[in-house]
């Protein structure tokens, strides 16, 4: 979000990432991202940002799967190995090495620098979506037959 609020930019698979955080960790409309998005972004389009949100979401018209949520720590060792991204954004971090930065929490002294605890455990949040999602898809009516 840093390098959203600064640059006004950020990659797409970091984008993706955050929209799934924001909607299937915390739980929060997408709507919300979708708005502070359009607030930053310098390459701003409003079909491509909602239709991004949307698809994150998994309510739009070409929406990834309701139960596809990007696991932030896995995707950081798998695209930010090194853990270079984290640290150039997250200078709190820095004295972490390689992939443990992903995971400051597993660390002894992984937050040094009063960087704030994580708020969310993603496993438990990730069981918590899924449910409200089939919950949501159990209580959809059946479409009428002939």
């Amino acid at each position: 979000m840093r390098q959203l609020v600064s640059e006004g930019w950020m990659h797409n698979r970091t984008r993706m990432v955050v929209a799934s955080f924001l909607v299937k960790d915390l739980h929060l409309e997408w709507q919300l991202g979708e708005r502070f998005f359009r607030e930053h972004l310098v390459d701003y389009d409003v079909a491509s940002n909602a239709h991004g949100w949307q698809w994150t979401a998994g309510c739009g018209t070409d929406a990834s799967p309701y139960y596809r949520v990007f696991n932030p720590i896995e995707q950081g060792k798998r695209f930010d190995e090194n853990g270079d991204y984290v640290r150039k954004y997250v200078p709190e971090l820095a004295h972490l090495n390689g992939i443990e930065i992903h995971q400051p929490w597993e660390v002894l002294d992984g937050y040094l620098k009063d960087y704030p605890e994580r708020i969310v455990d993603h496993a438990t949040e990730r069981l918590e979506s899924l449910a409200r999602l089939d919950e949501i898809k159990a209580s959809k009516p059946l479409p009428p037959t002939k």
